[in-house]
């Protein structure tokens, strides 16, 4: 009997380990919507969610014009879009590199980059993972590995780069790496599933209407049955090892901004926002970059 205490104590207590560790590398980020330019618009917006601070996740939606990956909300480009190496890599290359140089890597990854594919062709793919290539020393990677299910350790980096569901994407990005080779970036779970995490899925991206029907434009007050559905899908992603996203928590009308994302008033977004902070969500996606970053700074100093 004292040698099965003991061994159970042993489980125990590695069981607190592992729990402290994945609950300490938990952290509710604001997730930069959109973080580009469009429409003739929002030329500024990454220099503005950099403002905010890190930690902090970044959205690029990306769609293949001829012979080339360019950053656009549509799938119709014209060529004079910007290019995510210039807008993105290049503009946080000071931060990376002093990140590189004195930075506390227990803080990282200090920036997420959601990558949106509009569309999915394998050499548009295949010209994304050459550009992650070149900066592969900032980027967060894992062994791939002979077994998908088999979750393999994380490097320790500054920058860590999540994609898509498609497994279009996952051709490219997975199964054409060798056993031996390194995952660069990783894809999400199928939307609506109870997946658990694999060693290429790692995440699950989700609209808000999975916690009220009908999404923003329906919500009505918030519940105590909406904050319960809420926690329950965070902890149902955790306990399978995902990290969580929601999309997209806005509580205001303007130009370029999708108007199913407002939820009508400052009020029911705060209401929202509070709740995602409380649960746990890993990733809140909203175009209120500053108003969500001093919300969550001051509901966390209360």
């Amino acid at each position: 009997m004292y040698h099965v205490a003991i061994r159970m104590l042993r489980v125990f207590l590695l069981f607190l380990l592992v729990f402290s560790a994945f609950a300490a590398d938990r952290r509710v980020l604001l997730d930069a919507h959109n973080c580009y330019p469009y429409a003739g618009l929002f030329d500024d917006r990454i220099d503005r969610a950099l403002a905010t601070g890190i930690p902090i996740a970044i959205e690029q939606d990306l769609a293949w014009h001829v012979d080339h990956s360019v950053l656009s909300h549509e799938v119709k480009t014209t060529g004079t879009e910007p290019l995510m190496q210039k807008y993105f890599f290049e503009k946080i290359r000071p931060i990376v590199e002093k990140e590189l140089k004195d930075g506390d890597k227990k803080k990282w990854p200090i920036i997420t980059l959601n990558l949106d594919f509009k569309t999915n062709e394998p050499e548009h793919h295949r010209a994304v993972l050459a550009l992650l290539k070149q900066y592969e020393p900032w980027l967060m990677t894992a062994k791939k590995g002979k077994n998908l299910k088999k979750v393999q350790k994380l490097s320790k980096a500054p920058i860590l780069v999540l994609t898509g569901d498609s497994d279009i994407q996952k051709q490219t990005f997975y199964d054409a790496v060798p056993a031996d080779g390194r995952l660069l970036l990783f894809g999400a779970v199928p939307r609506g599933t109870q997946n658990k995490a694999d060693n290429y899925r790692r995440w699950s991206n989700n609209p808000w209407g999975i916690v009220e029907e009908g999404g923003q434009k329906k919500a009505g007050d918030w519940t105590k049955d909406d904050a319960k559905r809420l926690k329950q899908l965070v902890d149902q992603a955790h306990d399978n090892g995902l990290w969580i996203r929601f999309y997209t928590l806005n509580g205001i009308s303007a130009p370029g901004l999708g108007e199913s994302y407002n939820f009508g008033s400052k009020e029911a977004v705060e209401a929202r926002w509070k709740a995602c902070i409380e649960a746990g969500v890993d990733f809140v996606a909203t175009d209120q970059y500053e108003e969500f970053a001093a919300f969550q700074k001051q509901h966390v100093a209360r």
